[in-house]
């Protein structure tokens, strides 16, 4: 008999219900796929402001002489090429180089370092995470401590600013370096990070101070345009982005080479896990490539979608596909050998059972203009 885990709610559940947001399941968790309508919300993103709920994701803490060592003995990246209070995107590969989890290291100084890893994978980092700092450094999985949230879109930083001087401040944080700070009289950790495509910051809170904090951020915000936005949303901002989403376009069967993050792979550096299985990897070269598409035919490509040749044999797989808000058309990603993955290539979808053209498109498919 299998007995099933209950799924696990955010500090922000009951805001989302008394918001309208409409409920589903997510990596455990019950979170919001949307509030006004998923098109809506991707609209204020992208035009004004939105804030997400990202609660449900991990964050583990490494902390003394040798946590620098250890860290980068487990990522694909080099902690040592940042600095104090900046953030590094990276992945963790297991030994035959496949992806375990895409990720954020925030380095807080040369001793002290938070990771942040995807919801569905918490366990699962945490657990290799402690093995290899085991004797060497302290571990710590805070995420049941730890809330988080995303305030994402051109006038997000407006919104942060409305929120108290260190608001105002933390508008000038340079992308992907973060700092201490009291928003809304609450203490935080606010970083110029997200998952949106868009400007904007996530912040850290203590769990118990998400939902107070959340309702003065919407609050603030409301004027600006700012919206509670969900899953849903989420999702389209990303893949409009061409940020890859684990579980779909990565996970244990994908290296980063093929999916198109090998700027995150510092092979350069010393050995750490995975790294001499990714060197022959390279050596033999890539047989598949993650890419993006714009369908041309009515129809939408959607996960596990077969993807096919001129000749009709399939070729690759869709990992995400979906209406694409902002540019009125439909969008995917899918891995394809790499003779068919060229800008301009044309493939077909089998959209149940229909096989709709579709071309290889340049990515991201939306990159936002430069501040001025």
């Amino acid at each position: 008999m299998t007995v099933e885990t209950p799924l696990r709610r955010t500090p922000l559940y009951e805001e989302h219900k008394r918001r309208g947001g409409r409920i589903v399941p997510f990596a455990g968790w019950e979170l919001p796929v949307q509030f006004a309508g998923i098109s809506e919300e991707h609209r204020a993103v992208r035009t004004a402001a939105g804030v997400f709920d990202a609660s449900h994701m991990g964050e583990l803490r490494l902390e003394g002489e040798r946590a620098a060592e250890v860290v980068n003995h487990v990522i694909t990246g080099d902690v040592g090429r940042v600095v104090d209070g900046q953030a590094l995107y990276t992945c963790a590969v297991d030994e035959r180089g496949m992806i375990l989890d895409d990720l954020i290291v925030y380095r807080a100084g040369p001793t002290r370092f938070l990771v942040v890893v995807n919801a569905s994978n918490v366990a699962k980092l945490s657990a290799h995470f402690a093995a290899h700092a085991a004797e060497k450094c302290e571990f710590e999985d805070v995420s049941a401590d730890t809330a988080l949230l995303a305030l994402q879109g051109p006038r997000a930083l407006e919104v942060l600013a409305l929120l108290g001087r260190d608001g105002a401040d933390c508008a000038s944080l340079p992308s992907f370096h973060f700092r201490d700070a009291v928003i809304a009289n609450t203490p935080v950790s606010v970083a110029r990070t997200g998952y949106t495509g868009e400007d904007g910051v996530e912040i850290f809170c203590k769990w118990g101070d998400a939902a107070q904090l959340y309702a003065r951020i919407l609050d603030a915000g409301r004027d600006l345009g700012a919206v509670p936005a969900g899953l849903g949303a989420r999702d389209t901002l990303r893949l409009e982005a061409r940020l890859s989403l684990y579980g779909n376009d990565i996970d244990e069967t994908t290296n980063p080479l093929e999916a198109g993050l090998s700027w995150i792979v510092k092979l350069d550096k010393p050995a750490f896990v995975g790294r001499d299985a990714l060197l022959a990897l390279k050596a033999k070269g890539l047989s598949r490539k993650l890419v993006g598409f714009q369908m041309v035919g009515r129809g939408i490509a959607r996960h596990g979608y077969p993807i096919k040749g001129a000749d009709g044999a399939v070729i690759g797989v869709v990992t995400s596909g979906g209406p694409s808000p902002t540019l009125g058309t439909n969008i995917g990603l899918g891995y394809v050998p790499v003779a068919s993955a060229g800008v301009g290539s044309k493939i077909f979808v089998d959209c149940r059972g229909k096989d709709v053209e579709a071309v290889v498109a340049q990515t991201p498919f939306y990159k936002r203009a430069p501040r001025t």
